[in-house]
């Protein structure tokens, strides 16, 4: 009777540790899915974190400031191309021509000023103005003459008419609406005037 006991018992010893041991392992997978939770999630806080440093992070008044600039740029260019046309008494489109490319030489001359000013070298800083206006001056451009060419009597008026300058004036702020979200887009990304963020500080 008691060599029965003593046998039931050691089963019931040696079940129990069958049930410790066979837990332990259990218990080493939890501690595995809980950490790889845990990678995972940092994991995704990090990514998440990276694209709201690089998406979503840009203001509407950081975009606004960098139209203003390619706008001041376009605005002289474009006013010393239509001084020039009319004082050679050049048709509409040479004169527009020649606009263009004065809002294009001045654009980028301010962010190069800017740039040079910082120790950049030439050829750096030119990459820079480039790679910074290029796309925000070509859509600022192609919607300010487009309302040039499609109001009617606007590329007609001369620089005494009164005309000229509100339909000017019209013109670049259309413009400047249009631009600001692309260049909110483009600096969100990384490209666009992010490029010469890191020299005006």
């Amino acid at each position: 009777m008691e060599h029965e006991t003593h046998t039931a018992r050691e089963h019931e010893d040696q079940g129990h540790e069958g049930h410790y041991h066979g837990s332990h392992p259990a218990h080493h997978g939890d501690d595995a899915a809980h950490a790889g939770h845990t990678a995972h999630t940092g994991h995704q806080d990090h990514t998440g974190h990276h694209a709201h440093h690089h998406g979503g992070g840009t203001s509407w008044s950081m975009a606004a400031k960098a139209t203003l600039h390619c706008l001041t740029g376009c605005a002289i260019g474009e006013v010393l191309g239509m001084i020039i046309g009319t004082a050679l008494g050049w048709g509409n489109m040479q004169t527009m021509t020649l606009a263009i490319a004065l809002a294009f030489l001045f654009g980028y001359s301010l962010t190069l000023w800017g740039v040079l000013k910082a120790g950049v070298d030439l050829k750096a800083a030119v990459k820079v103005a480039l790679a910074a206006d290029t796309i925000s001056i070509a859509v600022m451009e192609l919607i300010d003459n487009s309302v040039l060419a499609l109001w009617p009597g606007a590329m007609d008026a001369h620089l005494d008419d009164a005309k000229f300058w509100w339909v000017l004036a019209i013109a670049l702020v259309a413009a400047f609406i249009i631009t600001t979200p692309v260049n909110k887009w483009m600096i969100g990304r990384g490209k666009g005037h992010a490029v010469v963020h890191q020299y005006h500080h």
